[in-house]
Formats: structure tokens, C-alpha cells, sequence
């Protein structure tokens, strides 16, 4: 069956991973949303500051290279193109996608850690869940998980489990941006 926006779309999004095209899935409702509120955070915060947050956008990395993220928040204004941003953006956040997952936590994570990406995020809308990690002389380290857990999940702990649950984060380079994890998930079950 086909809907009349796939009888209509002739522009298809891809990806250039080294040296290979690739299409992009279509998203999701959940991965539209989520990508919108991230984006929506920074830019609330970023308002009236040198960086900017670009939603869904082409990156250039190097020749071989040239990515879509969900988000990025870039600082350096002078390598934002009409087309594309080239250079490397501050912040990278991939909502992961059945399709893409293996590239996002493979390869593009090596990249953007080797290319000097300060901080990366792999969220995941069915888990409800943020892996932030922070890039050391070019390679990421895990800072921390952040996640929405299940009511079940939430009773099935002891009181000091519960007490270590991290329901708000600060990015590397925004220390008094605090990002709730429930601003990020809420309606997202």
C-alpha cells in the first residue's frame, strides 16, 4: 500500500560513510518528537548565545563523510553553510533507528570521537534512555545514563537504587544547562 507521501517523495536522504552512500530510514513519530524537544532545549537555552543548534541537517566531516544528525549544537558560526556544516559541531546527538543503530554506535560514534566531537548522545526512544559520552584525546568515554525507567522497574528496587537515579543531567559544555530527563521522554512510552 502505498501513501501519498511516498508516491511523492523524490528526495531521498542519505548518508556518505566512508566513501559509501547510504539511504536513510524514514523516522518515527517517537524519533521525530524526541529529536524536536532536544533540539528544543538547546535552542531555548542557546537564545541570545554565540552557538547555534541545527536540527537534521548535513555534516561534512571530511571527503568521505558527510552525515545527517538529529541535533547538533555548533559554537563556531563560521563553518555553518547554507548546504551544510563544515567542520566539526560541539555537540552530536543521534536518536537511534533500528536501521541505523549499528552505524551510530560504530563507525560515525569512532568519527566524531576522532575528529574531536566534545560530546556525543545515543538516545534511545524505546528504552527511554541518554548515553552521554565525553571525548578524551579522541576517543569517547561513557559519562553517565540517563533513563525514564518503568513503574516495574522503579518498585522492583531498594531505597538506595532508587536514591541513585539520575533524573537531570548538565552537558560538558554547558554547566548551567540542566536537562531533564522527563522534559526529553514525557509522553513517550
Amino acid at each position: 500500500m502505498n501513501s501519498l507521501a511516498h508516491q511523492y517523495d523524490t528526495d531521498i536522504k542519505t548518508e556518505l560513510i566512508d566513501g559509501v552512500i547510504y539511504a536513510m530510514s524514514s523516522p518515527t513519530f517517537k524519533h521525530n518528537k524526541v529529536a524536536f524537544r532536544i533540539a528544543k532545549i538547546f535552542d531555548n537555552y542557546l537564545s541570545g548565545k554565540n552557538c547555534e543548534v541545527v536540527q537534521t541537517f548535513n555534516l561534512q566531516l571530511t571527503e568521505k563523510d558527510q552525515f545527517i544528525p538529529d541535533v547538533m549544537v555548533v559554537c563556531r558560526q563560521d563553518i555553518i553553510k547554507d548546504d551544510a556544516v563544515y567542520g566539526v559541531p560541539d555537540i552530536v546527538v543521534e536518536v537511534l533507528s533500528p536501521a541505523t543503530a549499528k552505524r551510530d554506535k560504530g563507525y560515525k560514534k569512532n568519527l566524531y570521537a576522532r575528529c574531536g566531537v566534545k560530546e556525543y548522545w545515543l538516545v534511545d526512544t524505546n528504552n527511554r534512555s541518554i548515553e552521554v559520552y565525553y571525548n578524551t584525546d579522541g576517543t569517547y568515554e561513557l559519562h553517565d545514563i540517563y533513563q525514564i525507567y518503568p513503574d516495574y522497574v522503579i518498585k522492583s528496587m531498594t531505597d538506595d537504587e532508587k536514591a541513585a537515579v539520575v533524573y537531570e543531567f548538565k552537558t560538558l559544555l554547558f554547566d548551567d544547562l540542566l536537562i531533564k530527563v522527563e522534559d526529553v521522554f514525557d509522553g513517550i512510552a
